[in-house]
């Protein structure tokens, strides 16, 4: 697998504040039934966001839309304990300047670039879909690899990464989101 023209993504996603960016196969993207089942009963955002179960797509149609790829780009962020207070923000900082690498890579040629977040979307206070209207930022709004049923523990550690639930709240907390490419 040749990866030199994405490399230079890997660099700019690191540059932009990433722990790590690596491409790796689609094939090594864990989707589970289970993964959903957690947000359901387990995430107050469940039901609750665009961007969250029941409106994202099934482990089923994630495998579907991973196995219409031959690479993608797992990115590591360490969100380190001293930012905790301000994790929300960070995270949003973050995400945004994901989304705009997509973009990026898509204009490059990339034609099918698409990214998956961490975490329920945090663009609004509270999102639109509470009052039945559409999203007001339809074109940042991405969900995350696990409302879409992705193991992102299985796929990190498939990768060569580390990833292990948070015991305390004064941990490092390690998040991974997901740019397919081709």
């Amino acid at each position: 697998m040749k990866n030199d023209d994405l490399e230079k993504y890997c660099r700019e996603i690191i540059d932009q504040g990433a722990e790590a960016a690596k491409v790796i196969l689609p094939e090594t993207v864990v989707t589970a039934p289970w993964v959903r089942f957690k947000c359901r009963y387990g995430c107050r955002s469940y039901g609750r966001k665009y961007s969250c179960p029941p409106e994202t797509p099934t482990h089923h149609e994630t495998r579907e839309l991973l196995d219409s790829y031959e690479r993608a780009i797992l990115i590591h962020y360490a969100i380190q304990p001293d930012e905790a207070g301000r994790r929300k923000k960070v995270w949003k900082g973050l995400s945004d300047r994901l989304v705009e690498t997509e973009g990026e890579i898509f204009k490059d040629g990339f034609y099918k670039a698409l990214v998956f977040l961490a975490g329920p979307c945090g663009l609004c206070e509270e999102c639109s879909k509470a009052k039945d209207e559409p999203c007001l930022f339809g074109r940042k709004m991405r969900p995350s690899m696990e409302a879409c049923g992705i193991d992102v523990y299985q796929t990190a550690r498939n990768n060569g990464f580390y990833i292990e639930p948070l015991l305390e709240k004064g941990e490092s907390q390690n998040i991974y989101c997901l740019m397919l490419v081709d």
